[in-house]
């Protein structure tokens, strides 16, 4: 029997603000230039938008989409705050709320200032969860995302061999992507030797490998399936969709392995829903905060073994023509920075046929994923439908 949630919602709108290193805007007004991009995308007026999920931390909450969008009839508003694992996670609980019938269309929306305004220390304090991590962690000077999933980095190259030159290939690829989209903070060419060369941030991770710090807005909405069908673009359905946590939730020195991530727990759930599995996957844009991790979560996915992610992603596997393409819009790598919302936008253009040079041939099936905090995993799969 089909899980209910199968395909009874669907992405009909999504939108972006230019991404940027530098803006006067802040992130409420991203958050909203983007939403009503989304809204337009849909064919949609802000009157029909009856459910909110914003950003937790920053950017605004259900007051202020009502005073500014004029929304008149707000059903639901809530927060997931899963830090990058957000968004995607968002995607679950928006589908929940329109399948059931509380809501008809919701709005998940990002603006961030994350190169003009607040820096990683000041958003880290902002999230409760991180109160292990300063009983555990920071005592040893580790607090920085950087330093915290180093960890797991060096543990998968001491066990299975993982190098460099792998982390660099997800770097080079996802710049290539990049170049091709045109509204990404970082437009020129990255060699191996440029990342090789780049400055250590925290061993194994130097500054290529590491996502960007960027200011943008990201919006998309989920819709009934019979209500998006009959809206203006083509018709993008959720298939599986689902979030997890790690064990040690909060902590990652206190978690029995260190690359057990909460897409461990999530992505069965999701292909077990979708009734689908990795083979039938056309395309991915998976949460790039860090190189290895886009590694480490084509193993969780099944697209190859554990330890060998590393060697899977070599020759041209994860490239335009490759086996899967990856991050086909440059990511959090080289695209920008709102909490990986721009890759389920990336998604779906790539579904409906709109990613232009970037475009996967015959894309129909795809999948998203989220990763945060201290390992908390979210994946969506997704449908151009008939």
């Amino acid at each position: 029997m089909a899980h209910p949630l199968r395909e009874a919602a669907a992405i009909s709108g999504i939108g972006e603000t230019a991404y940027t290193r530098g803006t006067p805007k802040s992130a409420l007004a991203l958050q909203l230039e983007a939403s009503l991009a989304a809204i337009a995308d849909a064919g949609l007026s802000p009157r029909d938008i009856d459910g909110v999920v914003p950003y937790f931390p920053g950017g605004g909450i259900a007051e202020d989409f009502i005073a500014n969008l004029g929304l008149p009839d707000l059903k639901l508003s809530l927060f997931v705050p899963m830090g990058g694992a957000t968004c995607v996670a968002a995607i679950q609980s928006a589908a929940m709320a329109v399948a059931t019938g509380v809501c008809n269309h919701v709005l998940i929306a990002v603006g961030r200032t994350g190169y003009s305004g607040a820096r990683v220390s000041t958003r880290l304090q902002q999230f409760p969860q991180f109160a292990l991590a300063a009983e555990f962690e920071a005592p040893i000077g580790m607090f920085a995302p950087a330093q915290l999933y180093a960890q797991g980095a060096r543990r998968h190259m001491e066990l299975y061999g993982t190098t460099a030159r792998h982390f660099a290939e997800v770097a080079v690829v996802t710049r290539q992507h990049a170049i091709l989209n045109g509204n990404v903070v970082m437009n020129k060419p990255l060699t191996v030797e440029e990342h090789h060369a780049s400055r250590m941030i925290s061993d194994p991770f130097r500054l290529f490998d590491c996502s960007l710090e960027s200011d943008g807005g990201a919006a998309i909405i989920i819709s009934r399936a019979d209500r998006a069908r009959d809206l203006k673009k083509p018709l993008v359905t959720i298939m599986g969709v689902a979030e997890g946590h790690p064990e040690s939730p909060a902590s990652i020195a206190q978690r029995p392995d260190l690359l057990e991530f909460g897409l461990v727990k999530s992505a069965p759930r999701a292909y077990e829903m979708a009734g689908v599995g990795p083979k039938d996957i056309d395309v991915a844009e998976i949460y790039d905060c860090f190189t290895f991790t886009v590694i480490r979560q084509l193993e969780i996915l099944g697209f190859c073994k554990t330890g060998e992610g590393g060697p899977f992603i070599m020759d041209g596997r994860i490239g335009l023509g490759g086996d899967l393409p990856i991050n086909t819009h440059g990511g959090l790598l080289s695209q920008g920075h709102v909490v990986g919302l721009n890759h389920a936008i990336e998604l779906t253009r790539q579904l409906r046929g709109e990613a232009g040079r970037a475009q996967v041939k015959d894309a129909e099936v795809g999948l998203v994923t989220g990763y945060g905090d201290m390992g908390d995993g979210s994946i969506a799969i997704l449908r151009r439908a008939a």
